[in-house]
């Protein structure tokens, strides 16, 4: 689990943004002073819950005193109408971090939710779903950790944890032979390469020249893949990419390659519909 002392800011900052400067007006103005309430966090629809955390601490953030009972954990599955969270205490303060609480918990569930379905395509095969950079800014820690309470894996952190060499990176450096060559003189013994290929050849040039730990297989058909891993024999990770819509999910993870990289889990997962109710 990410530590609280990676969430509370974020959490803390989308507090601040929704009270602003006054706190809340409505409840100032209509909730009396002391009233107490207990809410619930329903889920409307099924899926994979995420946010469960980020959650509770918008809650405590508003009112320590606020009781919170979780009802499940982030990474569990869910049914509609389940409760997912009880929440006691002062009814302005519940309603304070109301959606801020609603915001995180819908939009981690949501990532969660799809690449559970995205992992479930993948049964019987070694391949593993990871998720790209193509997150919210500001929330790519908890975007990535959603992936993983689904069942996917993770891809690089951002661009110092590991080095990916694309099209753009070998175009600029003057080829394959020098951007491989260049990358294993930089990299430290802690960090892989990976680097990028749109063609069967292109690949059999990269094993020829070595260097290389991954080869990400960029938009290639499926009977190209399945050529790909027959070539790489075990010598490199394989990561398909590209065009990796759930409907082919199962049968790309029947070519054998080790990893499919999806930005959709992450740039276009559908919040998933929760509720608070009184």
């Amino acid at each position: 689990m990410l530590p609280d002392l990676l969430l509370e800011p974020l959490v803390r900052a989308a507090l601040i943004e929704d009270l602003g400067p006054m706190g809340d007006a409505t409840c100032r103005a209509v909730i009396p002073p002391g009233l107490t309430y207990a809410a619930q966090l329903n889920a409307r629809a099924a899926g994979v819950a995420s946010g469960l955390r980020i959650a509770a601490m918008a809650f405590r953030l508003v009112d320590p005193a606020l009781r919170i009972e979780p009802l499940r954990a982030d990474g569990q599955p869910f049914a509609a109408g389940d409760p997912l969270l009880r929440i006691s205490g002062s009814a302005s303060s519940i309603l304070m971090a109301e959606r801020v609480a609603l915001n995180f918990a819908g939009r981690l569930t949501g990532i969660a939710t799809l690449t559970a379905a995205f992992v479930a395509q993948t049964a019987g095969h070694k391949a593993r779903i990871t998720c790209t950079r193509k997150t919210t800014p500001g929330l790519r820690s908890v975007e990535k950790e959603a992936v993983r309470h689904g069942g996917g894996a993770n891809h690089r952190y951002g661009l110092s944890d590991a080095i990916l060499i694309k099209d753009n990176h070998i175009a600029a450096a003057g080829g394959v032979r020098a951007v491989l060559a260049a990358a294993t003189a930089a990299r430290s013994h802690m960090m892989r390469i990976e680097i990028e290929v749109d063609r069967l050849d292109q690949l059999a040039e990269v094993l020829a020249i070595g260097g290389a730990d991954v080869v990400l297989l960029d938009n290639m058909t499926t009977p190209q893949l399945s050529e790909a891993v027959a070539l790489a024999a075990g010598r490199v990770v394989l990561e398909a990419s590209g065009n990796m819509a759930l409907p082919r999910i199962a049968e790309v993870a029947a070519t054998g390659v080790d990893y499919i990289s999806v930005g959709a889990l992450t740039h276009s997962a559908p919040v998933l519909d929760l509720g608070l109710d009184f």
